[in-house]
Order: structure tokens, then sequence, then C-alpha cells
């Protein structure tokens, strides 16, 4: 059996003005739990996430983020030795988070970013599946 499964958990969005790409969501009927000062903005897309984060925060980042959430750090560890026995680079190892998770980026072998992350704060399903919250 395989750790990563097939699916994306969260896409983020690299913004110049995190306002006003909120806004432009919200008038589209998007909800979002975000405070209003909030530095980045999560809404739930059926069963999966998209974010909206600072363009240059991101770019010194990872560029664009594909991620794959978990649901425990082990699990987050267990992807990537996979990964890493796949080819996978890894350019920041799995650990703790300023945000209070845990995540790690590797990138496929044609320099494709995926973030494994762990979030205390949402729920990952039984079929896969990310929901805002616990």
């Amino acid at each position: 059996m395989r750790e990563m499964e097939q699916r994306v958990s969260l896409v983020t969005l690299g913004v110049t003005d995190l306002g006003r790409a909120r806004a432009f969501y919200e008038r589209l009927g998007w909800v979002t739990g975000a405070e209003p000062d909030a530095d980045v903005v999560f809404f739930q897309a059926g069963g999966m996430i998209i974010g909206l984060w600072d363009r240059a925060e991101l770019a010194r980042d990872t560029g664009i983020t594909l991620a794959h959430n978990v649901g425990s750090p082990a699990a987050g560890d267990a992807i990537f030795d996979e990964a890493r026995a796949a080819g996978a680079s890894v350019t920041r190892e799995p650990g703790a988070t300023f945000w209070g998770g845990y995540s790690g980026v590797f990138l496929d072998p044609e320099g494709h970013a995926w973030e494994i992350a762990h979030n205390p704060f949402w729920t990952v399903r039984d079929d896969g599946s990310v929901a805002l919250g616990t």
C-alpha cells in the first residue's frame, strides 16, 4: 500500500492584493471563517480547500502550493520516506511550522512542489477530503 493517496487537499493562489482577491471570491458567494485582517484566507471548496496568500510570500516559500494534507505528523513523515524512495528532491524537511502545524515540501522530477502537511485545525476525513475546522 502506498502512503501518498492520489488526491490534492489544498491549492494556494498567490495574490498581489489579498483584500481584493478575498472580496472577489466572497462576491461569488464563497464563505471563509478568516478574520478580516488575516494574512491568509481559506475557502472550503467541496472536499478540498482553496487558499489565498501574498504572492511574494508564496514565491519565497515554494512558488505554488499543491498540498496533500494528512491526519498526523507521522503520516507526513511516511510520505516523505516514500517520496524520497521514488526520487523526489526534498526542499523543506518536514517539521513544526510557525502556524502550529507540521509540513515539508518536496519536488517531483519535473520540479513541481508538493507540500505534505498536517494542520491540527482542519479535519482529514476517511475518504481523504479535507474540511476547515476540527
